[in-house]
């Protein structure tokens, strides 16, 4: 462990509790310090403040793990584990085996994503010291988590940024392509490790489940569907019909299995699956909804990306008010970092103007509660959503 020492005053940040430390703001740390190496992090007159590790090529040049002088090993990690499984034993839904247990700086474990699919478990490594303190976090999981399968996924833009590269590998167990959980007591077919994310989104658990009380008799849209948790939700909740469109085969598979996993529940026909970019379906389609959803990927992965991602979420978003029936209500998302909840609002807003309609805000719409965010860490509430239900012109 090195010891990096912050510039006079610019420690307050760390002290409010932010778990992140900008280049500019570390005195002493060497370019050449291997990317990941923990580091006690010290005041301008030397009195230790906290714990983390540092990657000299980013502009977040200190992750911060913990207060004081406490050392980064195991017994650390199962007592973060620990904690952070309390929260989800008193939070998890009745008949759900499939939810977040660490949502990184949110459970205080920067860099670590570990996501449960009944027995078996998916990590993510996000960051250099992540990677370099796996090992400890590993264990650590196995002691408190018993799982019966855990598969090391770690890949997308945090990694790149990191230096890193791309990784897939299995620690425990075995992992199975395909495998069944249950969400609020419906059962789903998830592919743990693979598709987008971890293989299912589970942020979006509490939205599903108010979606499915609102679409009985209802024309509904699930736009960007993946593996049709929106989709199946509303037709269980007696939608009339349910038009799932996803450009990805693999994801439309899945969806198959699920609206199948249903039974006689979901009556057959009223799952139309669509293969096709959304933006073609929207702008080619003639058909009408009581409802749409749109969970689109991250359209904005960097600040410099904004300009051109907030015109997509707009575009995006007017052509699905277009589709909308008078009354109708769009669910609309981002998972863009940087689309803040200003942005989003001015998004929808443009896009009532140019679509010559109405929007009403009704909600605010965000993760379920398996995804914490340290109270100083804005940053890492990233999934941001609106309730919006659509007007046209009246004319009398």
């Amino acid at each position: 462990m090195i010891d990096v020492h912050l510039r006079p005053g610019r420690e307050k940040q760390l002290l409010r509790g932010h778990p992140w430390v900008f280049a500019g703001a570390i005195r002493d740390l060497d370019p050449k310090t291997p990317a990941g190496t923990t580091a006690r992090v010290r005041s301008s007159d030397g009195t230790v403040l906290a714990v983390g590790y540092v990657n000299p090529r980013c502009t977040i040049a200190l992750r911060i793990c913990a207060m004081g002088d406490v050392a980064l090993d195991e017994a650390y990690f199962a007592a973060r584990l620990r904690d952070a499984l309390a929260l989800r034993r008193e939070i998890a839904a009745s008949g759900t085996d499939v939810y977040r247990v660490v949502n990184g700086e949110g459970d205080f474990l920067p860099g670590f994503i570990v996501d449960r699919f009944g027995d078996v478990f998916v990590l993510q490594c996000l960051t250099a010291g992540a990677d370099l303190l796996r090992e400890s976090f590993v264990a650590a999981l196995r002691e408190c988590c018993e799982p019966r399968g855990l598969v090391d996924v770690s890949r997308g833009s945090v990694r790149t940024a990191e230096g890193l590269a791309d990784r897939e590998e299995v620690l425990i167990g075995t992992v199975p392509e395909r495998q069944m959980v249950t969400e609020q007591g419906i059962s789903m077919a998830v592919s743990p490790g693979r598709g987008q994310k971890t293989g299912f989104f589970c942020d979006q658990r509490e939205n599903r489940a108010r979606l499915r009380q609102m679409s009985s008799g209802k024309r509904v849209l699930d736009a960007f569907c993946y593996s049709g948790g929106f989709a199946v939700n509303a037709a269980l909740g007696g939608a009339r019909t349910v038009v799932a469109v996803d450009s990805s085969r693999d994801a439309l598979d899945l969806l198959r299995a699920n609206v199948d996993a249903q039974g006689e529940r979901v009556a057959p026909g009223v799952v139309e699956i669509v293969r096709a970019k959304v933006g073609d379906y929207l702008r080619a389609t003639e058909e009408t909804f009581d409802v749409a959803v749109l969970d689109p990927p991250p359209l904005v992965r960097h600040r410099g990306d904004l300009r051109q991602g907030a015109r997509a979420y707009r575009d995006l978003n007017l052509w699905a008010m277009r589709r909308l029936v008078h009354g109708g209500m769009l669910w609309t998302f981002t998972c863009s970092q940087h689309v803040d909840a200003e942005s989003l609002r001015r998004v929808v807003s443009e896009a009532a103007v140019a679509a010559r309609c109405s929007a009403q805000i009704v909600d605010t719409l965000g993760p379920g509660l398996d995804h914490p965010v340290a109270s100083a860490h804005v940053e890492g509430d990233y999934l941001r959503g609106l309730l919006v239900r659509i007007l046209r012109p009246t004319r009398l």
